[in-house]
């Protein structure tokens, strides 16, 4: 009778089941409909050509004197900034940058945060 029953549920489960082949599916959904919060506006962001919209790729370096520091991009008060010193260095020297207020660097070459509208 445990057979039975054990074989009768197995059944009305193997029924209840259904299978979609992958090649039906001719095309995925647009990720940007599904997508919400700051996913969205970056995705966004990128669609209408900004493929950098968070400011994380490397900045090259300018002149770097007092008169005319490197200016870095941020939507806040402050930011985390990293200086590859020398070119063939193995660490990087980091320092928090202060809104309106120009940072030198153990290298020389100075930094200056400047505003950025938030993406």
């Amino acid at each position: 009778m445990a057979s039975l029953c054990g074989r009768v549920a197995l059944t009305a489960a193997r029924r209840n089941l259904q299978y979609t082949p992958v090649r039906f599916c001719k095309m995925m959904s647009d990720p940007i409909e599904h997508a919400t919060g700051i996913e969205k506006r970056e995705l966004l962001a990128k669609a209408a050509g900004n493929d950098n919209p968070f400011d994380l790729k490397v900045f090259k370096r300018g002149p770097g004197t007092k008169d005319s520091p490197n200016c870095i991009p941020s939507a806040f008060e402050a930011r985390l900034v990293g200086c590859i010193c020398e070119e063939d260095q193995t660490y990087v020297q980091w320092m928090w940058l202060q809104k309106g207020t120009p940072k030198r660097c153990e290298c020389g070459h100075w930094f200056k945060l400047i505003e950025k509208a938030p993406v």
